[in-house]
């Protein structure tokens, strides 16, 4: 008996696999993917995204209503929605990372995910501007910070890689 269970993505090409580690590397780097992480910053516009309709509350309260209406994604669901040229690419590199990496990574989204998830709840539940306001600036703060880190990781800066960045 076989499982027909539907794909949670779609089916992809298997670009990267039997690559010598140079093509490979060549192959990401061309696709704005970072080759020693397997990670893309574009992921990143999605938080962006609701950081400037955050920041905007504050003087235009009625922004509040389009920051409401941001919806979390997962990487693959990031790169399937946007018109990133090596949407497929990313996604596959994605799933090959260093798993350790790929969990700090995660642990990341998920926290700036919570975040966004929280303060819309929140939002969705007051009425006065000036409490947006207040939860708008808060959520900023935490969330600039952990898309900062976040870049970190997927730019793999850690000092061990710094000879790595040096000589590419």
């Amino acid at each position: 008996m076989t499982s027909m269970a539907a794909p949670s993505a779609p089916q992809l090409t298997q670009v990267l696999t039997g690559l010598d580690e140079a093509t490979r590397a060549a192959t990401l780097k061309a696709a704005n993917i970072n080759p020693r992480t397997g990670l893309a910053t574009d992921y990143l516009n999605h938080f962006n995204e609701a950081i400037m309709l955050l920041e905007m509350i504050p003087d235009m309260p009625e922004c509040a209503a389009d920051f409401l209406e941001w919806h979390p994604l997962s990487y693959a669901e990031h790169f399937i929605a946007s018109n990133f040229r090596a949407r497929d690419l990313a996604i596959e590199a994605y799933d090959t990372a260093d798993p350790e990496l790929r969990a700090e990574f995660d642990h990341m989204t998920a926290t700036m995910t919570n975040i966004l998830t929280a303060v819309s709840q929140a939002m969705g539940e007051v009425h006065q501007d000036s409490t947006r306001a207040k939860l708008a600036v808060q959520a900023i703060s935490w969330l600039k910070e952990l898309v900062a880190a976040t870049g970190g990781i997927i730019n793999g800066g850690t000092e061990a890689n710094v000879d790595y960045i040096m000589t590419h």
